[in-house]
């Protein structure tokens, strides 16, 4: 049977959290790296039980007999396996956070507790907590007469048991995300976290009521909330609706309760009574309830090999910098692979045509954007400069909604036409169109990328980006910005391929194809790289070119929800999945042996999401060299002899063996693009 071969897609996801977490207990990566991995391992699955738990929550009391389309599951029981697998990881995140901490000690990087401080910084600690807590301390005390104040998402609380005759007394002390993290104890590697010491002394806030019980509190809250929850239009204005529904956000349910120590039953049953979540949902932890301290140790270690060897973005081979990049791009297609290679020439194409005055129009869509955009910049100027510039600013990036909101208004003050896409479709490509006169014609110059217009996920995300003079994809572009223009969506293209029309039925298109080919006796191949693969129609295909004899390589970093290897089924099919210093992200399709391959990037992962409910675009590479050279880097990390976990049929991940001396993909690429610009510079000299 098929659904044999499917995974449920939030069982698949704490997967994918846990091949993170193996970063954490890898003794090959660098011991403050490791640590980041349990800080990145703890916001992942923040977001996951703020958006994937709170939606099955949703669905729990809406329709609570319906079942998951992949495992048959109903949400109670995927609720169930998601807590029990949660304890599971939480437990292991504990273990290698205190093995990592002791064995920072022997560099010189110690987290002191209240406990193991000297007497000397024990009263430092007091005198500090009596200086900078006690005087802004808002405390509050819960009980009959009392509610439970409103626990804020994902901020700190120390909360004490208070002996009393007549039932539960809590004290609730908040602790402000404006606070000092990390208390350095003298001029050495020693330091303390704010929430060990405000718990200590917690009590002397409470007056003389006698504590029996301290904890360290944590509630997550839901997330899983969209402008239609709270009514469409409803006020008429896209981005005022916006800035509503993130208001209400902010009061939506608690999904998860974390305790950093066992707390009194009687006690926390009542409180979980009044917050309305079951015992389920409480976790208790071990590692401090919030890790995001452990990217400040990197500022207080002093040995370098702590951390990564660090290395640079560097200059692409095919950029010349002496030469305009529509000279460039009029010659042949350019293709960057972030972050081996600069974001600059990119930058470079959008400063020049704001600067240059044949170009008459650019048009762009946005979904994230660094802190200082200088993006944003370029597209302000170039509006200053009189140029015709359209945004289209997606307002429903999942947690990037405020500063899209934001990056709208700065935009329009510049003279820029701000758009928002259709309603109820995220519009999640990336795709820029810049037209030019060019001897008395208009010339079209267009960039399809994997990743966002963000220079900050330049440097740590693996992205492709594509820019070509291509016409017939300039022309496909016009009729996207065109639809897009209308709050319209896009119609199949010619070369592009755009969802939510035109992706899907390509993509199985041209795996029939090659189906085609298997059952004629003649090699058939089809590789993917992505970021999640849970479209059920799509997997259901490269089924059929499994049976078919097909030969199935899926690179997938995060969500794969089809388990390879199994016997008359997905026997042909092969499963990596790449957890290491960058971030996986690019989405590459890859249909055909070598000699006749197609070969597609672009923003849409196969996921319905993607491939229905988003306006995605994919191009075509057409360029011989950068098929070749794409498919020789999906073939060097597919192959990855270090990072790439390998999945067999019984849906577990393993870590190949390698020798020692193997290099991972991802330092192969970055000295790769090393050893091409040091030939650039040796040329100049």
């Amino acid at each position: 049977m098929k659904s044999d071969c499917f995974e449920n897609r939030e069982l698949s996801w704490l997967r994918f959290n846990q091949r993170v977490l193996e970063e954490a207990q890898t003794d090959t990566n660098p011991l403050l790296e490791r640590l980041c991995f349990t800080a990145i391992f703890q916001s992942n699955l923040d977001e996951f039980y703020r958006v994937r738990v709170g939606n099955l929550l949703r669905k729990q009391k809406e329709n609570p007999k319906k079942k998951d389309e992949l495992s048959k599951m109903k949400p109670k029981e995927q609720l169930r396996a998601i807590y029990d697998k949660t304890r599971f990881l939480t437990s292991v995140r504990d273990t290698a956070f205190y093995e990592i901490m002791n064995a920072l000690r022997s560099d010189g990087l110690e987290r002191v507790t209240i406990h193991s401080a000297t007497p000397q910084e024990q009263t430092m600690l007091a005198e500090w907590f009596k200086r900078e807590i006690r005087p802004l301390s808002m405390p509050v005390i819960v009980d009959k007469g009392k509610p439970v104040p409103f626990l804020r998402d994902r901020v700190l609380y120390a909360v004490l048991r208070l002996e009393s005759k007549s039932g539960v007394r809590m004290g609730i002390l908040p602790i402000s995300d404006q606070c000092q993290r990390i208390i350095r104890l003298g001029n050495s590697g020693r330091f303390i976290l704010a929430e060990d010491v405000i718990l200590a002394y917690a009590h002397t806030v409470f007056g003389n009521s006698n504590v029996v019980d301290r904890t360290i509190l944590r509630v997550t809250r839901s997330a899983s909330i969209t402008p239609e929850d709270i009514g469409v239009l409803r006020t008429g204005d896209t981005r005022t609706d916006m800035e509503l529904m993130l208001a209400e956000r902010k009061r939506l349910p608690i999904v998860r309760m974390e305790l950093s120590e066992t707390f009194h039953q009687p006690a926390l049953e009542y409180l979980c009574k009044k917050i309305e979540i079951s015992m389920e949902q409480v976790f208790y932890a071990k590692a401090p309830l919030d890790l995001s301290f452990a990217y400040e140790c990197k500022d207080i270690a002093s040995n370098p090999k702590l951390q990564y060897e660090r290395m640079v973005s560097q200059k692409s081979d095919m950029v010349a910098e002496n030469r305009a990049m529509f000279t460039q791009i009029r010659k042949k297609d350019i293709l960057l692979n972030y972050p081996y290679e600069s974001i600059r020439p990119f930058l470079r194409l959008l400063d020049e045509a704001a600067d240059d005055p044949a170009v008459v129009s650019i048009q762009i869509t946005l979904y994230r954007m660094a802190r200082d955009s200088r993006v944003i910049a370029a597209l302000c100027e170039a509006a200053g400069r009189g140029k015709e510039v359209t945004a289209l600013t997606e307002l429903r990036a999942r947690f990037d909604e405020q500063g899209n909101i934001e990056w709208a208004k700065v935009l329009e003050r510049a003279g820029v036409h701000v758009l928002y896409g259709p309603e109820n479709y995220k519009v999640h490509s990336k795709l820029l169109l810049i037209e030019r006169k060019y001897r008395g014609k208009i010339e079209r110059f267009t960039q399809i990328g994997t990743g966002n217009y963000n220079e900050k996920t330049a440097a740590i995300y693996t992205d492709y980006c594509l820019m070509t003079a291509d016409p017939q994809i300039g022309a496909d572009a016009v009729n996207v910005f065109a639809a897009l223009a209308e709050n319209q969506l896009p119609q199949p293209q010619t070369d592009l391929l755009v969802a939510p029309f035109g992706l899907r039925s390509a993509v199985l298109e041209m795996i029939d194809a090659e189906i085609g080919h298997a059952n004629v006796g003649e090699p058939a191949f089809i590789g993917l790289r992505m970021n999640g693969l849970c479209d059920k129609i799509i997997m259901n295909k490269l089924i059929e070119a499994s049976c078919a004899g097909v030969r199935v390589e899926l690179l997938v970093r995060g969500i794969c929800c089809l388990i390879p290897q199994i016997a008359g089924q997905t026997e042909h099919i092969a499963v990596r999945s790449i957890v290491g210093r960058y971030l996986e992200h690019a989405r590459v399709y890859i249909f055909g042996t070598p000699e006749r391959m197609q070969v597609y990037l672009g923003s849409a992962d196969f996921m319905p999401r993607n491939t229905e409910k988003r306006v995605e675009i994919c191009a075509p590479v057409k360029d011989a060299a950068l098929k070749q050279r794409l498919f020789d880097e999906f073939r060097l990390q597919f192959d990855d002899p270090v990072k790439a976990r390998i999945r067999t049929a019984d849906g577990d991940y393993h870590l190949p063996e390698s020798e020692a001396s193997s290099q991972s993909s991802q330092e192969i690429l970055h000295r790769a693009a090393y050893a091409r610009a040091e030939k650039l510079l040796d040329k100049k000299e």
